[in-house]
């Protein structure tokens, strides 16, 4: 099997409108977490979100090009730009075929679709714009990036609630390491602050009305968010051949389903998706240094990712360094996953361990290192970004830091 390493990143986040920013927030400890701005709050009870701030989308695209975008193609079109040009790679009419892309969504053009149903049954219209249809659907993202950079390799969206994202780069990796493709662009974008979705969410009781407090006692649950994230995967031999930037080496990837309860997660799901993952990747539990955890700030999700590391590593897990990003850029849903790996890529390249903000007092149930409130500069091996999801679907990624 090819070993696979990552040579492009692109990001937009509540804390940046590109990897460079997002780092900086990370390092200052600065949230993206505040009050909605893009509707109205009158009718809701949660009146916070992560937002991405000061996004012009008629910076980035034409009119016309506008008229098919929904706002989560947006962001993944502008955090693939962002990726791709980060990458330097040329794609020819010879690599073309041969570049995978799967760019992930939670909940697609929801933005779009219920625009379409205010239309139709508030102001009692009787059609919707034409390009509803290609604005919401789940492959939107993916088919717009693979036009714009022309990826004629295999090509699909991948959709698993909390986990969409990771299940994207997991695959995409696989590709490239099996040899179905040579490269693989991969990610996961959301964007879903409207007021249907906010209120369904209300109506599960597990979203904070202030801020989110991962792993704490008085947490009060997660912070929906909007985002993007893609990232470049090419052969080592190949990056190294074009003297490509290498940011860090995919090592593993682990899937698993908990076969379960919808809601409530599973300790033996997820322990089994991180094993799988160190197995996949030819890790032992000592080898990983760092965590960054699905960290919900949701009551069952802490805990039990908890229980996870501590039935997964042992002894050791008292050793790990744990970030709960979410903190920072909140829970962008399908997008979180890739979000989330940007910062894990940061601890391996850089040595920046980003901090879990918002802690206060520790929950008795929640006994590990999670870097409270203050960034570290530490340098890690290895480490691992767990996903898991509504439906009980896990994913967890494994990469070490690339030294060449």
């Amino acid at each position: 099997m090819r070993r696979v390493v990552v040579t492009g990143m692109g990001a937009v986040s509540a804390i940046g409108a590109n990897v460079g920013e997002f780092a900086e927030a990370l390092r200052q400890g600065r949230s993206g977490i505040g009050p909605i701005e893009a509707i109205s709050t009158d009718r809701l009870t949660v009146k916070i979100a992560a937002e991405v701030k000061g996004f012009d989308p008629k910076a980035h695209f034409t009119s016309d090009k506008l008229a098919m975008l929904d706002r989560f193609a947006q962001l993944a079109l502008v955090a693939a730009r962002e990726a791709m040009a980060d990458s330097a790679l040329t794609i020819d009419e010879d690599l073309a075929p041969r570049c995978a892309c799967i760019i992930g969504s939670g909940g697609s053009g929801l933005i779009t679709l219920e625009e379409g149903y205010r239309r139709l049954y508030e102001e009692g219209k009787h059609r919707v714009p034409p390009f509803t249809v290609p604005k919401y659907m789940n492959n939107s993202a993916t088919s717009q990036v693979t036009m714009e950079f022309g990826l004629k390799g295999p090509a699909f969206s991948v959709s698993s609630a909390c986990a969409t994202a990771t299940h994207s780069i997991g695959l995409g990796f696989h590709m490239v390491r099996s040899g179905m493709a040579d490269v693989a662009v991969v990610g996961g974008a959301d964007a879903l602050i409207t007021m249907g979705h906010i209120k369904a969410w209300e109506a599960l009781r597990v979203v904070s009305k202030d801020t989110c407090r991962p792993f704490c006692k008085d947490r009060s649950g997660m912070v929906l968010a909007e985002g993007a994230a893609v990232f470049v995967l090419e052969t080592l031999e190949s990056a190294q051949k074009r003297g490509a930037t290498i940011y860090a080496e995919m090592a593993g990837f682990g899937m698993t389903a908990d076969a379960g309860d919808l809601l409530s997660p599973s300790v033996e799901g997820a322990s089994r998706a991180v094993r799988m993952a160190l197995a996949d990747g030819g890790l032992a539990p000592e080898d990983i240094a760092y965590v960054n955890a699905h960290g919900t700030g949701t009551v069952a999700n802490d805990a039990t990712e908890t229980k996870c590391l501590h039935e997964v590593f042992g002894d050791h897990a008292h050793k790990l360094m744990i970030s709960a990003t979410k903190s920072f850029h909140g829970h962008s849903l399908g997008a979180s996953g890739a979000v989330e790996l940007v910062a894990t890529i940061l601890a391996l390249r850089d040595g920046l361990i980003a901090p879990t903000l918002n802690f206060t007092e520790p929950d008795p149930e929640c006994d590990l290192d999670y870097v409270p409130n203050e960034a570290r500069q530490v340098t890690v091996d290895a480490g691992i970004s767990n996903s898991f999801a509504f439906g009980g679907l896990n994913a967890v990624l494994a990469l070490r830091r690339f030294v060449g």
